[in-house]
């Protein structure tokens, strides 16, 4: 089964083509508020660089958030119409999943933080376990200086990994038994996307299109920067 996965929860942009034999083609970009543009000459490219054609694809895989609103909009809406269009279900994954994954090698505690905006990060803990990660905590949203209260209270051996960690590293520096990872990693995979997927896939844990729920967790910036003028 091929699974098509689309990631959009940060500043990044990117989708991956794969299934059982792994992940044929990738894509990424990094222009900024450029995802609605971006998006769909990627979808292209990869079904061209994977030798496939979309109608193939038998599931559509999305980055379901936390993560910046209007990037998480277009990803979703664009996963559901193709979805809808190709008669196919869909598959929804954490981007704070996606960020832990590659993690899966440390003996740490992973924290996977994303910059949230507005001075905060979206974040959850993860342990390593066989094929993978287990995540110990549910999503939250917090200032910097709250989480690293939460893990210095932990006493734990913590990797820090994402762009909300990279974006506010000073409150971690001298946080003894803390690492942060490098920008390699700071951003969720459309790869992983389509591995954890793949693992889903095999469980059966499909949805239609209109069960797809974003984990938004704020209402948009703008909304905020309107309530508050």
């Amino acid at each position: 089964m091929l699974i098509l996965g689309i990631e959009s929860a940060t500043s990044q942009v990117g989708c991956a083509i794969g299934g059982h034999e792994g992940v044929l083609a990738s894509a990424h970009s990094a222009r900024p508020r450029r995802h609605a543009e971006s998006l769909a000459p990627q979808i292209e490219f990869i079904a061209e660089q994977a030798g496939i054609k979309l109608s193939e694809v038998g599931v559509v895989a999305v980055d379901v958030g936390p993560g910046l609103y209007t990037g998480l909009r277009v990803g979703i809406t664009t996963g559901m119409a193709l979805a809808h269009t190709l008669r196919i279900p869909m598959i929804g994954v954490s981007s704070l999943d996606l960020l832990a994954f590659p993690m899966a090698h440390t003996e740490r505690t992973i924290v996977a933080a994303i910059d949230a905006r507005r001075g905060e990060v979206f974040h959850a803990s993860y342990r390593a376990v066989p094929g993978g990660v287990q995540r110990m905590t549910e999503p939250g949203v917090s200032a910097p200086a709250d989480l690293r209260a939460d893990i210095i209270a932990d006493h734990d051996e913590v990797l820090l990994v994402g762009d909300g960690a990279l974006r506010y590293h000073q409150e971690f520096e001298n946080v003894t038994g803390v690492e942060v990872a490098d920008a390699a990693v700071a951003f969720p995979s459309a790869a992983s996307l389509v591995m954890l997927a793949h693992a889903k896939a095999l469980r059966e844990e499909f949805v239609r299109p209109d069960q797809i729920e974003p984990m938004y967790m704020r209402r948009p910036d703008a909304v905020a920067k309107w309530e508050s003028a």
